[in-house]
């Protein structure tokens, strides 16, 4: 049967990329900007809150947050995204992208500046009131993540769909970025201002009392490019495949995208119900489960091993940082400079490593495809992983330990040219519009799953197994980071594996690579995968 097609739905798989997407991107972008920003800047201040609430005074070493408190402080952002993905997923269907699209960033606003005025009259109830902001700070990101996706994707043309939700995606390399320049600046000043001691030369004059606000300018500055974005989230217009196909409104939708694109189109109202007739399926009836089980479990699992990986990556770096020497021994630092120094480090595998995977994605996702970057990424992070593994004890010798620094770096150049970035995409592609975000949802609250998983498990396995560090970091003994790395490898074969159960989006319109039914008939899911029920 010959492919039909809305009027206003052909227009925008075909139209030139031109301004409004670039408006688009910019806004969607934004938000993620501040989304990377807010979880990652907390990484840069943990060291910090350890030192200025938990200090024993005639210690040894300086204060440590207990491990409870970092666990919470860590953890409930992601349990807020994971609510935040499948809640703002749900609602992305049953009342529309828009909707809800401006609530989200206030929520990111809100929880970013109120994070860094967390009060408390003793050091655990300060650290409550920031876990407690910090949750609905994720909320508001995990919202963020299937209402972006889902509206790129359904504003772009089929040419270069993939590069532009991609391009939404890469601003979470310049938000980690920011968070360690932001970082950076703030504690030099106040450490340039103050001037404060090593800590083994002074207990409590290596933590000024000026140092309190660090970490909370650090916070709230995340709330100002989400503040920029507000108000152009709210004047967007739905999607039209939205008001088209899940509202049923063709002719709103022409209207709409007849100012967005320049040209006069027809609703084509006459058509609609053709359109969308059998569309009424949920995500967990028996029709969804014979046409795209395979992908929603492809996508779920490629997304929550791929966070596995990526999260544990982070955590990994500390430990990494200490055996190669890049950060001297806590004792012999202020607080500030242990800030400086950690945002520094960070700094620079973000800049080497991250942020070229990104826009390498951007540029080859509609060249070669979303499924080949994914393979890619998992293949060659595994690769890395083992050699590192192989070799980690020679690498973390003098004179070597550069090299160790370059395939560390390149795990995350692979991450991002991989995984990282497809497994946003792909969700935003192959699942029918009226049920697009609640997938989308699915996915990336899997992948936060796998992020508790990556961060809380491999805080333990990355512990010396010998115990020698347990006094120093709080935890009992692991299987070392060298073992680590080889679970951690073991986990982008799965990866690899879950990759096969996706199709391939590239160069197809969203209702062909997601087989949406016309006139009654289920179109040809081309190289998807159906279920034989």
């Amino acid at each position: 049967m010959a492919r039909q097609q809305l009027q206003v739905l052909h227009a925008l798989d075909v139209a030139r990329t031109q301004r409004y997407h670039a408006w688009a991107v910019v806004i969607a972008g934004m938000g993620f900007f501040a989304d990377a920003y807010d979880i990652f800047c907390i990484t840069l201040v943990t060291k910090l809150l350890g030192r200025i609430y938990y200090q024993v005074p005639g210690q040894r070493e300086p204060g440590m947050l207990p491990r409870r408190i970092e666990a919470a402080i860590n953890g409930v952002t992601f349990c807020g995204m994971i609510v935040g993905q499948l809640l703002f997923g749900w609602l992305g269907d049953k009342v529309g992208r828009k909707m809800f699209y401006g609530k989200t960033i206030m929520l990111m606003i809100m929880g970013s500046f109120l994070s860094g005025l967390s009060f408390g009259n003793t050091a655990d109830g300060v650290m409550a009131t920031l876990c407690f902001f910090r949750f609905w700070l994720g909320v508001g990101i995990g919202g963020d993540y299937p209402l972006s996706a889902t509206i790129i994707s359904e504003y772009s043309n089929k040419r270069s769909r993939g590069s532009l939700i991609a391009a939404v995606f890469a601003m979470e390399g310049f938000g980690i970025l920011a968070g360690c320049i932001v970082t950076l600046v703030v504690s030099a000043t106040f450490q340039a201002r103050f001037n404060p001691p090593a800590y083994d030369e002074d207990h409590m004059a290596s933590v000024p009392p000026q140092a309190d606000y660090v970490w909370r300018i650090i916070l709230m500055v995340g709330a100002i490019p989400a503040v920029f974005t507000y108000r152009w989230r709210v004047m967007m217009p739905e999607t039209a495949r939205y008001t088209a196909l899940v509202a049923r409104d063709a002719e709103k939708a022409a209207r709409d995208m007849s100012k967005v694109l320049k040209v006069e189109l027809s609703g084509e109202q006459d058509k609609i119900e053709s359109f969308t007739r059998d569309r009424d399926y949920g995500v967990f009836s028996r029709r969804f489960a014979r046409r795209h089980g395979w992908h929603l479990v492809g996508a779920v699992a490629s997304w929550f091993v791929l966070d596995i990986v990526f999260y544990s990556q982070i955590i990994l770096q500390e430990e990494i940082f200490r055996d190669i020497k890049w950060i001297p021994e806590a004792n012999s630092m202020s607080a500030l400079e242990e800030a400086y120094r950690v945002a520094r480090a960070q700094a620079i595998i973000a800049l080497c490593g991250t942020l070229p995977g990104y826009w390498f994605t951007i540029a080859f996702v509609d060249v070669v495809g979303r499924k080949a970057i994914q393979f890619l990424g998992f293949t060659m992070m595994k690769g890395l992983m083992l050699v590192v593994a192989g070799f980690y004890h020679q690498l973390t010798q003098p004179g070597r330990r550069i090299w160790l620094v370059v395939m560390y770096a390149f795990t995350f150049f692979f991450a991002n040219f991989g995984p990282n970035s497809t497994t946003f995409i792909i969700p935003a592609e192959v699942f029918p519009a009226h049920v697009r975000t609640t997938c989308h949802g699915i996915s990336s609250a899997a992948g936060k799953v796998g992020a508790i998983v990556g961060t809380f498990g491999f805080l333990y396995a990355s512990q010396r197994a010998d115990g020698s560090n347990e006094r120093e970091t709080g935890y009992p003994s692991g299987i070392g980071v060298r073992a680590s790395l080889f679970v951690l490898a073991a986990c982008n074969v799965l990866g690899i594996i879950f990759t096969c159960l996706l199709p391939e989006p590239n160069g197809r319109s969203l209702e062909e690579v997601s087989g949406e039914p016309i006139n009654g008939e289920d179109a040809d899911l081309g190289d998807s995968k159906v279920l034989p029920l």
